[in-house]
């Protein structure tokens, strides 16, 4: 019999592509982690099972907690990106979990703030952290998430969010150019441009402007491999200037989050995006854009900007819920 300090929980970062499962032990990092397609099962639940069928942990796990790119308002779930919605007890029970917790992605990226070392950010610009404040996290993949700590009696408490939907503000004229043109399909909001569908719709706007066709099925992983590519010249001006955008509307919106939050403990960027860009990012217009506010622009350049490097930022959020909630 598995004694209650070996136990396993399952743990899940479910985003609009992929889902990613993990076992968790008590006061150790995640293991066994394997990256599943959502398109390729029914829901949430059966790509659990396929997941464990593969790892076939010894002792089935009784305690789950995921993440999910999506509002948790209730028992039903409806994926924000995805066409999965489910019960959160239907799947519980469907995996004979005794307890299962689902939290918003970036609520879990958030909780993992406290517990990333030096070697999990990069720093972005200058500024210095203020203890005791509160901290903003965002960052674009699918959509474009968004959340906060804000601090709590010696605690933290998360903010679960939908930022992510704000209405998208110009800063310069080129971008009022880019915004009309895609206001011409309704309500443009942060998401539909700061994000791996965004950098396309980018692109396609840049297109109209520049009087060229956009190209058929291009992708953002093309837009952004052209972008990093081209030296504003050439066949990938257009890749270039969304990429460019892309990161300085980036900026607008984490300084907007910032000042919402009153977040002088820092502001983090996550997501699948803007880790892999490396430095194309540190060399951007992100920062510039993030401390140019007015009267406001020394409040912000006090405020440091961090990357999140480390790999699997949900999963270390999870697994401090987990400790938090003593279900491990």
């Amino acid at each position: 019999m598995t004694r209650p300090s070996e136990r396993l929980s399952l743990i899940a970062d479910i985003g609009g592509t992929n889902a990613r499962f993990a076992l968790c032990a008590p006061d150790a990092a995640a293991r066994d982690e394997i990256v599943l397609a959502c398109n390729d099962f029914a829901g949430p639940a059966e790509a659990a099972s396929a997941y464990l069928d593969r790892t076939s942990p010894k002792g089935h796990p009784k305690v789950g907690a995921f993440a999910v790119a999506s509002p948790v308002t209730g028992d039903t779930i409806d994926m924000t990106n995805h066409p999965w919605t489910f019960s959160v007890e239907t799947v519980r029970e469907q995996l004979g979990f005794e307890t299962l917790q689902i939290i918003n992605d970036f609520s879990a990226i958030a909780l993992a703030i406290p517990h990333l070392g030096p070697n999990d950010r990069r720093p972005v610009g200058t500024g210095r952290a203020e203890p005791d404040t509160p901290v903003a996290v965002l960052g674009p993949g699918t959509g474009l998430g968004v959340s906060g700590l804000v601090p709590c009696g010696g605690d933290w408490h998360v903010l679960a969010t939908e930022g992510g939907h704000v209405t998208m503000a110009p800063f310069t004229d080129r971008e009022s150019a880019i915004l009309t043109v895609l206001r011409q399909n309704g309500h443009v909001s942060a998401e539909h441009v700061i994000s791996g569908p965004g950098l396309v719709n980018l692109y396609r706007a840049i297109c109209v402007l520049e009087g060229r066709p956009p190209e058929p099925g291009i992708t953002p992983e093309t837009v952004t491999e052209r972008g990093e590519r081209s030296k504003r010249s050439g066949e990938f001006k257009v890749c270039r200037e969304a990429l460019d955008t892309f990161c300085a509307m980036l900026g607008t919106v984490a300084a907007d989050l910032c000042l919402s939050l009153g977040a002088r403990g820092g502001v983090y960027i996550a997501g699948g995006i803007v880790p892999k860009l490396g430095k194309t990012f540190t060399d951007s217009h992100f920062r510039t854009r993030f401390q140019t506010k007015g009267r406001f622009s020394d409040y912000l350049n006090a405020v440091p900007t961090f990357v999140i490097t480390h790999p699997l930022p949900a999963f270390v959020g999870l697994a401090a819920l987990l400790r938090k909630s003593s279900a491990l």
